[in-house]
């Protein structure tokens, strides 16, 4: 298995790449390469003072980098040798098996979907980012790489997250919701009461690889038994930046509530392991990055903020993606819903 690292994108590129490459080659025997992609000049230096040394780690010259702020699709067109596009290159030729990137998620949502183009049966990608909740993962669908989603996308977006949950997070027979603005079959938008007809009608015909609760609402993200809540990439951007921003927010109040007197900070001594067991749970270093289903190859979005832990568990996603021959099951789960097309 040879995975393809984006090693300047993010916002504390490289030297997070080359530590968390380091520790993922480490962990995993099976990983045949790690391309580190980017400037080989200082990806050079990196891997010196951060003392890759494995010979499984290999630096692939990119010299431009796309920055956070760039427009993606922009500058795809004008940066042709990007560490981003170089590195999706490796996986389009069959050098690599998946790409890894904490960069620009624009840029690499369209360098995906332009080189590797998308699988059979599929019209857009759609990135599946992990919700944490009580009964384990819950996948949010699509996260922001098809804003303007139209209700036979997310049809397709429910087949490809029963299929990954199914193969990848071992679930039987994956539990799938549409967010919408109440639970009620008759609420919501036109977009989502068509995306209802259509899915119920599939489930309908007993080919549909999940089964169907309905409508959802913002809270049974965390309290309800569900593994993929399907929505457009618009709203489903906001809904994970939000979730992001209330953790990150809840942290800082705790830390500062603690610190107000010593009878707090000794509650806070005794409850660290709670709190670490927590974080573990919920934060997105552990959960690594979000598989760009759809696309014809294995791209796997980091958090523009990833830390090395952050990018050893992106590569192990993609490992897991891989290995679990999640592309050939989508394709023929496809096949089998829609013989002939």
């Amino acid at each position: 298995m040879k995975i393809a690292i984006d090693a300047m994108g993010g916002d504390h590129a490289p030297t997070v790449n080359i530590v968390g490459a380091r520790n993922a080659l480490r962990r995993y025997a099976d990983i045949e390469t790690i391309f580190l992609v980017g400037n080989a000049e200082i990806l050079r230096r990196e891997v010196e003072e951060h003392q890759l040394t494995d010979p499984r780690a290999i630096i692939v010259d990119a010299p431009d980098v796309v920055e956070m702020h760039e427009s993606g699709a922009k500058a795809l067109r004008s940066k042709k040798k990007s560490s981003i596009s170089v590195a999706t290159d490796m996986v389009k030729s069959g050098a690599a098996d998946a790409v890894v990137s904490a960069g620009n998620t624009g840029a690499s949502v369209a360098a995906a979907t332009v080189k590797l183009r998308t699988l059979r049966g599929v019209e857009r990608a759609g990135i599946a980012s992990a919700i944490p909740n009580e009964y384990g993962i819950c996948q949010l669908l699509d996260a922001g790489a098809n804003p303007e989603a139209k209700p036979e996308h997310l049809v397709i977006y429910a087949v490809m997250g029963a299929v990954y949950s199914h193969y990848v997070l071992g679930v039987k027979r994956p539990k799938i919701g549409i967010m919408s603005n109440g639970e009620e079959d008759e609420k919501g938008t036109k977009f989502t009461k068509e995306t209802f007809t259509l899915i119920k009608e599939l489930e309908s015909s007993g080919k549909a690889p999940f089964e169907f609760v309905g409508n959802v609402e913002g809270h049974d993200l965390f309290e309800s038994d569900l593994n993929v809540v399907l929505c457009d990439g618009f709203t489903g951007n906001i809904i994970l930046k939000s979730c992001e921003a209330t953790a990150k927010a809840m942290s800082k109040w705790l830390k500062v509530e603690f610190k107000r007197n010593p009878i707090r900070i000794l509650g806070a001594i005794i409850a660290k392991g709670a709190f670490k067991a927590v974080k573990k749970k919920s934060s997105y270093e552990y959960v690594g990055g979000s598989p760009l289903l759809g696309v014809n190859g294995v791209c796997i979005i980091g958090h523009g903020g990833s830390s090395a832990l952050a990018i050893e568990n992106a590569v192990r996603v993609a490992r897991e993606t891989v290995k679990l021959e999640v592309n050939p099951h989508i394709e023929e789960m496809l096949d089998r819903i829609n013989p002939g097309s």
